[in-house]
């Protein structure tokens, strides 16, 4: 493992402690999309089929069971938690993310290293990851401010991408076979997704004023 993927992997690990620290201490999950949520427990739940089946560390099979235990946490305390599922924007999270799925799905039927059940469900999680944050953009674009814990959730979740574009880069020049170059795409196409996003957040930062993004 290199710094950039470990660094990564702390970004993601951080930002979702911040959501939870947001979901749980203000009782509230106002600003956060229940559909990217959503989205990102289908992405692990199917990235990591092998969970049971391939050992490679401790530190790997800790960082799975994580990722999919809080996706699966967030998603049941938005949908069923008394408290919280009642500060839950509806009427701006309306982002038709099943499209989504599906597109994901088609893609990765035509476009896998190979063609086996968990490289294809890896191939859907890989695409489906990289447009996971589109329903949370917009909720984010239609309600026009922007909370701390919400914002430094978005922040963090898009750093951990972009410095996984590093550690792809660094991959491909010191390992002679890498070719994950599925990864490589997708995480450019999420990347800048986020551009938007992190630009009004300097601006916020630099001008020590609360994030607002263009409805």
């Amino acid at each position: 493992m290199n710094i950039f993927r470990f660094a990564g992997d702390m970004f993601h690990l951080i930002s979702i402690l911040v959501l939870l620290l947001k979901i749980y201490a203000t009782k509230s999950c106002s600003g956060i999309s229940l559909k990217t949520q959503e989205l990102y427990a289908l992405v692990f739940l199917t990235r990591y089929l092998d969970l049971f089946t391939d050992f490679i560390s401790l530190y790997n099979t800790v960082m799975k069971i994580v990722f999919i235990a809080s996706s699966v946490a967030i998603v049941w305390c938005m949908r069923w938690h008394k408290v919280v599922k009642r500060s839950y924007d509806r009427e701006l999270d309306t982002f038709r993310h099943y499209f989504l799925v599906m597109a994901s799905l088609a893609l990765a039927l035509v476009v896998h290293e190979k063609f086996t059940f968990q490289e294809i469900f890896w191939a859907f999680s890989i695409f489906l990851e990289a447009v996971a944050i589109l329903p949370q953009l917009v909720l984010l674009q239609r309600s026009g401010n922007v909370d701390n814990l919400t914002g430094q959730y978005v922040f963090f979740l898009g750093a951990y991408r972009a410095l996984y574009i590093l550690n792809w880069i660094y991959r491909y020049f010191s390992e002679p076979h890498f070719t994950r170059w599925i990864s490589c795409v997708a995480g450019l196409v999420q990347t800048a997704l986020y551009a938007d996003f992190f630009y009004y957040y300097f601006i916020s930062w630099k001008n020590n004023a609360k994030l607002q993004l263009p409805a």
